[in-house]
């Protein structure tokens, strides 16, 4: 258990990651379905000018609010990476569906301390609709506490993946091997599949080529549920992680699906 002095630092640390998703979403929303220039990284994934000026202004607090924290994001990369607390942020998750008009797009806040996710934000500013995870505490969904399905078997599972693409060739294998062994399974979200996981509509979610800031803040989100998310290997997700990841309802669920990924 926290003391005082250590309880107050956290709620001081969940409202300011609070304060931040505010502020991407109003940057964020500015630009939804306006016409922007797309431009193409080296990896030819699309970023625009929204993807960058969310980035930024989520920065811009953080080295205000809290100059001795590291920042890892998306555009801008990583700063003080030797500091025991950094922030890891990916300002538009699904930057694809941004610049087509869906409204699945979302951003994503993680504090990390000493390497591990103890805070996070899932954010979607289009929908209306946004997951706190703290760790030791239930994630909420708009405020409202919420928890994963009670599915143990694959057989009676809805999964989802954010598209076939992210796979290569015998990741995509082994994910038909699963995904078919399910009741449905669906393509697309990008992280809002995490966050209707943890409200208990999606059983689980199987994805690879994966970056940091892609899935940290999934951690505390879906731990808090309820549920289970670990690499492939059924290790806990980090810095380091290999950016394949498995997020599911319960713990049978997820020993399910890693046992046939191992075959």
């Amino acid at each position: 258990m926290k003391d005082s002095s250590e309880q107050v630092v956290m709620d001081q640390l969940v409202e300011f990651s609070l304060d931040l998703a505010d502020a991407a979403k109003a940057v964020a929303m500015s630009y939804f379905r306006n016409r922007i220039e797309v431009e193409h990284k080296s990896d030819l994934s699309p970023v625009t000018v929204a993807d960058r000026e969310v980035e930024l202004i989520m920065r811009e607090k953080i080295t205000q609010q809290y100059p001795d924290h590291g920042i890892l994001g998306e555009e801008h990369g990583l700063e003080n990476s030797n500091f025991p607390e950094i922030w890891v942020l990916d300002p538009i998750d699904g930057t694809k569906s941004f610049i087509t008009g869906m409204p699945t797009f979302g951003t994503l806040i993680a504090y990390l301390k000493q390497g591990r996710p103890v805070i996070s934000v899932i954010d979607m500013p289009a929908m209306g609709e946004r997951w706190l995870g703290v760790e030791g505490k239930t994630t909420t969904r708009n405020s409202e506490p919420c928890k994963t399905s009670s599915c143990k078997n694959l057989s009676q599972a809805n999964i989802y993946s954010t598209s076939p693409d992210c796979f290569g060739a015998h990741e995509l294998e082994i994910f038909n091997i699963v995904s078919q062994k399910a009741l449905l399974r669906r393509f697309g979200g990008d992280c809002y599949s995490y966050g209707l996981l943890a409200s208990g509509y999606i059983d689980a979610v199987i994805e690879a080529s994966l970056e940091p800031y892609d899935y940290l803040a999934l951690v505390p989100v879906i731990e808090g549920a309820g549920g289970v998310i670990t690499d492939w290997e059924g290790k806990p997700l980090s810095t380091h992680s290999d950016g394949r990841v498995i997020a599911a309802a319960t713990v049978e669920l997820h020993t399910e699906i890693l046992h046939l990924i191992r075959q």
